[in-house]
């Protein structure tokens, strides 16, 4: 049977959950799973999920082939790393080594995007205060060029046009 690991839509309109299943690949999408090996939350801020790493090595030393989606979460989590490193021929304890250098690296990056992202909405904010004040700056340039007694004369102009 040609398995496949894939997710599988749950939740209301608008509001997706996902779980992360084993099925036969011929089944449809929301069809019966073999097994179930975790969720996935889209909605959420940061895209939670959870996965049974030691199951999903078992299916995949099976054959079954991950979805797209399920491939990006499994890199997410690490484990095609270690599926990679298991394919390689390396045993238990240099494989935990190695997870673990996988997992400071990985906590490395988190970091640096956050400071990123944090320095992009700084950019943003200090670009969209920047443009306002040109923007009044402007503007009290062009009350400053008007001269009152013109406002008053037109005022006055408009009234005895209306009478």
């Amino acid at each position: 049977m040609a398995t496949t690991i894939r997710l599988k839509r749950i939740g209301r309109r608008n509001r997706p959950f996902y779980r992360v299943v084993t099925m036969d690949s011929r089944n449809r999408r929301d069809g019966a799973a073999i097994e179930e090996l975790g969720w996935y939350n889209p909605v959420d801020s940061e895209h939670s999920f959870k996965l049974k790493t030691d199951r999903i090595v078992h299916w995949l030393k099976e054959g079954a082939q991950p979805s797209k989606a399920a491939k990006k979460l499994m890199r997410r989590a690490g484990i095609n790393h270690r599926w990679h490193l298991m394919k390689q021929g390396l045993k238990e304890n240099e494989l935990e080594k190695e997870m673990q250098k996988w997992e400071l690296e990985h906590a490395e990056v988190l970091k640096t995007r956050k400071k990123k992202d944090k320095e992009k909405q700084k950019a943003v904010v200090e670009s969209s205060t920047k443009e306002q004040e040109q923007i009044v700056d402007e503007n009290k340039k062009k009350i400053d060029d008007l001269d009152v007694s013109d406002v008053t004369k037109k005022s006055e102009e408009s009234v005895l046009e209306e009478e």
